[in-house]
């Protein structure tokens, strides 16, 4: 049976310093395209029936340095964090100690920078599913691959697993990490996570493991 493969982009200089990234389209670092070139090995074993990447570079360019082609489709964007965009949750928190994202959203921002709740999040997420369900219900196709940004992914893992779109937060996504999410008596289940390529190469799909990498960050 295929499964949904989850990559979450390299580092780049806002994710190094826990700035959220949103719709701001910045590269990766030198080390995030090493760490994306880190994930080629990884990938290039699996039979592969589709690539979707967010259209912003960081996501496009960990892709492509991957080994994968991808298509752009902009509802894999990342969350729109509207007036918290470029801020880092330790600067919300002077003004707002106890803000959480995944409880208290986002305010607005300049134009184009709206902002976007847990829910509205939700429903792309739900759009890229309903998108690829003839895929991942083929048994005799391949993986399904989506390379994006780490709340959004989040909110898609949750509304995959049929939770509501704020179970995201139960799920941390690193740079440079490939998830995994396959079914058990035909019903979506997590086979892998938050893994870097170091701990995941090699490994067949009935490897079940849960790891965690290095540059532990929450999202963007």
């Amino acid at each position: 049976m295929s499964e949904l493969l989850l990559v979450r982009h390299g580092e780049t200089e806002w994710s190094r310093s826990g700035r959220h990234t949103g719709l701001t389209d910045i590269p990766l670092t030198e080390h995030g395209e090493q760490q994306a070139e880190a994930l080629r090995p990884l990938l290039a074993g699996r039979r592969i029936a589709a690539v979707l990447a967010s259209p912003f570079k960081r996501a496009v360019r960990t892709a492509e340095l991957a080994g994968l082609d991808p298509e752009p489709d902009p509802d894999l964007h990342e969350w729109d964090y509207g007036g918290y965009e470029g801020v880092t949750t330790d600067e919300i928190h002077r003004t707002r100690p106890e803000w959480y994202l995944w409880d208290d959203g986002v305010p607005p921002g300049a134009a184009g920078h709206p902002g976007e709740t847990a829910a509205q999040v939700g429903a792309r997420a739900d759009r890229v599913l309903a998108r690829i369900a003839p895929l991942l219900g083929d048994p005799d196709g391949g993986d399904v691959v989506l390379v994006a940004h780490a709340h959004f992914l989040r909110v898609l893992t949750a509304r995959r697993l049929g939770l509501p779109p704020t179970a995201g937060a139960l799920f941390r996504l690193d740079t440079a990490t490939v998830s995994r999410i396959g079914t058990e008596h035909g019903r979506p289940a997590l086979v892998a996570w938050n893994l870097p390529p170091s701990a995941d190469s090699g490994r067949g799909r009935g490897d079940e493991r849960v790891g965690t990498g290095p540059g532990a960050e929450t999202g963007r």
